[in-house]
């Protein structure tokens, strides 16, 4: 048990992949950090459950291979392994049907999907994609920008089919089209990584670096409130019966509604509206392992029309025993969606029945998620997209910083984890090397 006596340089609040980083760079500064996280296990959503050989991510997961994260993690001395998806046996579903996916020149040209005047114009679209510059268009909305630059409604669908899949979200009059179009950039570029054995690999090599960085990693402990002295500084955590860990610098690696909760007087900051006007992305994930492939050259499936995935994660990484297979299926959801999570779940097994029918006969595991949050906060086009978000230091409140997918200018998803929490780190190294020279 800790007494009231404990100090720390920096106390992080989270155990996910943001607080993870963020804590082992602070730490490989020179300071003393303890990381507190409340669940018994830590990775937050990058868990991954062993099931009978099958490894299942919380919903479907991908590292890009040209984000921002990938560099962060080696620079922390970890190399991801797994494999990138193939595109043959890859589907297109519109009104029911499946198509030829499009994912290239000679695809495109064979698909069913549309005729040959969308065709040209969706090959000339794809083909600029990576000249596009996002930054122009951050305060622009997904649908305005198709609006602007597409003229076939059938290239907009595919063209917002190719936006859910590379951001996870499902929201254009209100995404920053710059922050699609930049993760569009990626995928094409270099595609992603499935991860062999699942995120859960991701998390154990960042709590080893961590650890050997000398970070006290503590998990089951609830961090209650971060507390602030008379003039408005952090001056430590309370923990649960009433202990208090005094620290200067305390970074909040967890969702904007957490931030809200936890720091003291947070509705008088800069943050605070920011915080309550945050919109989570969430998709309905349907999770299953099957002890084999009915349809084995069919392993990905986008619909068009609806905001359907679908894809045998087994196909490229070791997620799987020898001969079965482990699929995820997502729905993306709107933000308004008001649909039942059994209608939902119908829908997702309509899908499957379409791309793998007999899957029902082989299911050894399933795990249906209704409402999983895949961001904490949707880049939005009104706010400047991800040049809109907060950074990771919060100017009126002295040594309090944030990490997480909602933080920062860099990327999405995982990425803008990773990026934020270096970020922070490399503030708070400097911020305290500046504090130095000043009273020196």
């Amino acid at each position: 048990m800790h007494s009231n006596r404990d100090n720390e340089d920096v106390v992080v609040i989270g155990g996910g992949i943001a607080g993870l980083t963020a804590a082992t760079f602070i730490a490989r500064s020179g300071k003393s950090v303890r990381l507190f996280e409340q669940s018994r296990a830590l990775g937050g959503r990058a868990q991954t459950k062993e099931q009978g050989g099958f490894y299942l991510n919380i919903g479907p997961h991908a590292l890009y291979r040209g984000g921002r994260g990938m560099e962060v993690l080696r620079e922390l001395g970890i190399e991801p392994r797994g494999s990138v998806p193939s595109v043959s046996g890859a589907f297109a579903v519109k009104n029911g049907a499946k198509h030829t996916f499009p994912a290239g020149a000679l695809s495109l040209l064979m698909t069913s999907l549309f005729g040959l005047s969308a065709k040209l114009e969706a090959a000339r679209l794809l083909a600029s994609v990576a000249k596009i510059d996002g930054n122009r268009v951050m305060n622009v909305t997904v649908r305005e920008w198709l609006d602007q630059n597409v003229s076939h409604v059938e290239v907009k669908d595919l063209m917002l089919a190719a936006f859910r899949l590379a951001t996870y979200t499902n929201a254009p009059d209100l995404m920053s089209a710059g922050a699609a179009l930049e993760q569009l950039k990626k995928a094409q570029d270099k595609s992603v990584l499935y991860l062999d054995s699942g995120w859960q690999t991701l998390v154990e090599a960042l709590r080893n670096v961590a650890t050997r960085s000398g970070v006290k990693v503590e998990t089951g402990m609830r961090v209650e409130a971060v507390t602030r002295d008379t003039t408005g500084a952090i001056s430590g955590v309370r923990l649960a019966e009433g202990i208090e860990v005094k620290a200067s610098t305390v970074v909040v690696a967890s969702s904007p509604s957490m931030l809200a909760e936890l720091v003291e007087g947070f509705e008088q900051t800069s943050l605070a509206r920011w915080a309550t006007e945050a919109i989570p992305v969430r998709a309905a994930c349907l999770d299953l392992a099957l002890s084999k492939l009915p349809v084995p050259k069919a392993t990905f499936a986008l619909g068009i029309d609806r905001p359907h995935y679908l894809s045998v994660h087994s196909a490229a990484a070791r997620l799987a025993p020898e001969g079965s297979a482990l699929i995820h299926a997502a729905k993306y959801l709107a933000p308004d969606h008001n649909d039942s999570s059994e209608s939902v779940e119908q829908e997702l097994e309509g899908l499957l029945d379409l791309v793998q029918p007999g899957w029902r006969d082989v299911v050894v595991y399933r795990r249906f998620l209704p409402d999983m949050i895949v961001i904490n906060a949707l880049p939005l086009a009104s706010l400047g997209g991800t040049r809109g978000r907060p950074g990771p230091q919060v100017v009126d409140v002295p040594g309090l910083f944030v990490a997480g997918d909602w933080v920062g200018e860099e990327g999405l998803l995982v990425d803008a984890s990773l990026a934020s929490a270096r970020r922070a780190a490399r503030l708070i190294a400097a911020h305290r090397t500046l504090g130095v020279a000043a009273t020196a």
